[in-house]
């Protein structure tokens, strides 16, 4: 009886999230062309990383762990992260859509249907950077080749990443169907929490005073983590080396989704939706 209840559980939530997913996904790929160059745009974003980063090398050996063999891995890896970093912004934005529309009170009846929302959201934007994901991820792969149990590593760890986003932009989407003055500021933090967190330039190259900052961002030491297990290519190694940024990643995959959905969850039933 147990059992057949979970699998009722488990498929109910299983349709629940594939409907917002396909729902999204369909809506997304009405606009190929405003996709496609959002990908486009931020590739530009890191052509002057990689023109700072090939002066550098002319006057030094290394950056930290990087070098002229293999900063275009830094900033490839870079790239998928500003990837990712579209989901904080993503979230609060089809949060609005469905507030428009005036659908969002139908699929906020219960609380655990907000589990469904997070979920279908993070796999709408997790599928739509696929695509550009793996190319930079086979070409990085081609500059510097690491096994493949460290590649399928740097998977999981995109996609705990890719989960910690949703879960901070669904904190954040809240207020913006709720109140959206608190939206932009909390939106304004978010930003200055990515500018500290490394994404297009090594912790090496920022003065002691921005680093004193920057040892403060968990969000850094994640990313930091990821390109880790690229640059050392031994899983053991870094875990035992860096095992405070590994306890960090974790819990941030726990804290940052279920944070998201408490908050969800208080301050729509305190606020409700204003604005329409």
């Amino acid at each position: 009886m147990e059992i057949k209840l979970n699998n009722n559980l488990i498929k109910r939530a299983y349709v629940k999230i594939s409907a917002i997913v396909e729902k999204n996904i369909r809506m997304k790929l009405r606009f190929k062309f405003h996709l496609l160059m959002t990908y486009i745009s931020l590739f530009i974003s890191l052509l002057m990383p990689i023109i700072v980063f090939g002066k550098l090398f002319e006057l030094r050996a290394d950056i930290g762990p990087w070098t002229s063999n293999n900063y275009i891995v830094f900033i490839f890896l870079g790239y998928t992260i500003l990837l990712l970093s579209k989901m904080i912004k993503e979230v609060p934005s089809q949060l609005r859509v469905e507030k428009y529309w005036k659908t969002l009170p139908a699929i906020t009846i219960s609380p655990f249907n907000r589990f469904y929302l997070l979920f279908g959201y993070h796999l709408t934007e997790f599928l739509l950077v696929l695509p550009p994901f793996f190319i930079f991820l086979f070409v990085a792969y081609i500059i510097s080749p690491i096994s493949i149990v460290t590649l399928f590593t740097i998977f999981l760890i995109f996609f705990a990443i890719s989960l910690i986003f949703t879960g901070i932009g669904f904190i954040i989407g809240v207020f913006a169907i709720s109140n959206e003055n608190i939206w932009a500021i909390l939106g304004f933090g978010i930003t200055l929490i990515m500018w500290a967190s490394c994404i297009t330039y090594p912790y090496a190259l920022f003065p002691d005073q921005v680093q004193a900052i920057i040892n403060y961002n968990p969000i850094y030491y994640i990313i930091d983590l990821f390109r880790l297990f690229w640059v050392e290519d031994n899983i053991l190694l870094t875990i035992s080396l860096h095992s405070e940024r590994v306890i960090i990643l974790i819990s941030s995959l726990i804290i940052f989704p279920l944070s998201g959905v408490l908050t969800f969850n208080y301050i729509y039933k305190k606020l409700g939706i204003s604005g329409y």
